[in-house]
């Protein structure tokens, strides 16, 4: 059974840090494309970050570059989201992404960022 299980969402102060987990099970992580999405409430779901299954090549979206970094330990089966000052605007459902390059793609569950005073 293929599982994607996000954790270190919550509530954090504007300028404030959170580092969130995405442990993946049952498919082989380290032949998958990793990615962290999010989707803010009445806006579409967006990239954030992304890192390639081989050489792990990097991939930002504009709104994170120099804020988030996206890093996986193929040995944990974990990818993980660094994410520095935080902003009202980053306050969204994180998504955890996982895609094979063909038709397997698999979303987690989500965790809950919330950037406020």
């Amino acid at each position: 059974q293929v599982q994607l299980v996000e954790s270190g969402g919550g509530l954090v102060q504007p300028g404030g840090s959170l580092r969130l987990s995405c442990v993946a099970s049952g498919f082989v992580f380290s032949g998958y494309a990793m990615s962290w999405y999010r989707q803010a409430p009445g806006k579409q779901r967006e990239l954030v970050a992304g890192i390639r299954r081989a050489d792990g090549d990097l991939k930002y979206g504009d709104a994170v570059k120099g804020r988030f970094t996206i890093d996986r330990d193929n040995a944990q089966n974990t990818v993980y989201l660094e994410m520095n000052l935080l902003s009202p605007d980053d306050t969204a459902v994180y998504y955890c992404h996982a895609w094979n390059y063909g038709e397997h793609v698999y979303w987690g569950q989500g965790t809950q960022v919330t950037v406020s005073s």
